[in-house]
């Protein structure tokens, strides 16, 4: 066994040797060049130095507020997103200002892009940061619902109010869970959408369904139209008007609003 382990490792030498010396001849082709990738900057000896950040990524703010306001005066970013928080949206909205004026997308803001920024636009008002609250039958909406696309929904008066940049456009009577199944209270956005959507869990149609907190949804119920606040969800929000949820279910889009509140 000894020897035949001493034959395979001489062998092994020798099967070496011999390709090297078939390479020393030009008899055995090189091995391809390795790929080296460099950085997008040049380094000599020190580190690349970034523009100090202003506001960036995270940042949570009045001042994140005015950036955001000026921004949506230039129509680059919507006005659901003035939030006070430097998000997704605002980060994406900055690297769309920055290429527009030729400055490097860093996604942060930064002293030149601000001063830039600026020149662009006007100081934004106490109206422009914050537009004010919406007033149906003398009741002040959620403060949430006065920017962006919102389902404003009120479980104090049982309305459930489709409101547009603080204008609202719809208006609908709505139920909710029993107390066992209430209905979430909270701000939620639209997950997802069912036109013709049958519950698993109840075995029963939830057509133009519109989830917005796990199980829960908008959507229409015979139930309701038929025995109105007599009978309740299992904490989802039934509208009764078969006619204005076909609408509303088509103007709502995923990742709109939902504000589901007391007033």
């Amino acid at each position: 066994m000894r020897a035949l382990i001493i034959r395979n490792v001489v062998a092994g030498v020798v099967a070496g040797a011999a390709v090297a010396g078939l390479l020393g001849a030009g008899l055995v082709a090189k091995a391809a060049p390795v790929e080296v990738k460099t950085v997008p900057f040049e380094v000599q000896g020190q580190l690349p130095i970034y523009p100090k950040a202003l506001y960036k990524y995270g940042a949570t703010s009045v001042a994140v507020r005015k950036l955001e306001a000026r921004l949506i005066q230039l129509k680059l970013l919507d006005k659901r997103y003035l939030d006070n928080e430097y998000g997704t949206m605002t980060r994406g909205a900055v690297k769309k200002f920055q290429q527009n004026k030729g400055i490097p997308p860093l996604g942060y803001v930064d002293q030149n892009t601000w001063d830039k920024l600026v020149a662009a636009t006007k100081e934004p008002t106490q109206k422009e940061l914050y537009p004010p609250v919406p007033v149906v039958d003398g009741r002040k909406l959620d403060a949430r619902c006065a920017t962006g696309v919102a389902l404003c929904i009120d479980k104090t008066t049982r309305k459930l109010r489709y409101v547009v940049d603080g204008v609202v456009k719809m208006q609908f009577d709505v139920r909710f869970g029993a107390v066992k199944t209430a209905t979430r209270e909270g701000g939620f956005t639209v997950g997802w959408k069912s036109r013709n959507h049958v519950s698993k869990l109840y075995d029963s149609p939830m057509p133009y369904a519109m989830f917005f907190s796990g199980g829960q949804a908008v959507h229409y119920s015979s139930d309701f139209a038929a025995r109105g606040y007599n009978g309740a969800s299992h904490g989802c929000v039934n509208v009764r008007d078969l006619a204005k949820i076909k609408a509303l279910f088509d103007l709502v889009h995923v990742g709109d609003k939902v504000i589901v509140y007391r007033s």
